[in-house]
């Protein structure tokens, strides 16, 4: 995120072959430390060459600049890619997901759920996505399958 016109995280590229970050300057920045957020584990990058840089104004006002990874950020950026490589990817997921949670509100009632406290709530989800999925199966294969599959 980009703040008050200075290079955000996206301006700088991740080697990971060298675990490394390349500035927009082209220097590097190497591993430093490891910290836990909660239950993320995050790696720090830091380079020495800010105080020399002609591109700090724009980086960072701190005497070096510091970019934090996520050790599973890599996900993210596979996920990043493949929707870039693919525009119309969350479009079509949207319009794939939106039947089965229309159709539960429908069944719900489109109202709230009739149980308190997470651990009930999720117990009532549960049971309305296994009645879709029954209904589901029952729809596509027919009831009589189903009952023999579940004979089996």
């Amino acid at each position: 995120m980009e703040a008050k016109g200075k290079f955000g995280k996206h301006d700088f590229a991740y080697l990971a072959k060298q675990d490394v970050y390349r500035c927009p300057a082209g220097e590097l920045l190497a591993y430093w430390l490891t910290t836990v957020d909660g239950e993320r584990t995050i790696r720090r990058y830091v380079t020495k060459a800010c105080g020399s840089c002609l591109l700090k104004a724009r980086c960072t006002t701190a005497k070096n600049r510091v970019i934090s990874r996520w050790e599973h950020e890599y996900v993210m950026e596979d996920a990043q890619r493949r929707l870039d490589a693919d525009p119309q990817a969350m479009r079509r997921r949207r319009e794939t997901v939106e039947h089965p949670f229309g159709t539960l509100k429908m069944r719900m009632g489109a109202t709230h759920f009739l149980t308190k406290r997470l651990p009930k709530v999720a117990t009532e989800m549960a049971l309305h996505v296994l009645a879709y999925n029954l209904t589901r199966v029952m729809n596509i294969m027919g009831a009589g399958t189903l009952i023999a599959a579940i004979k089996a």
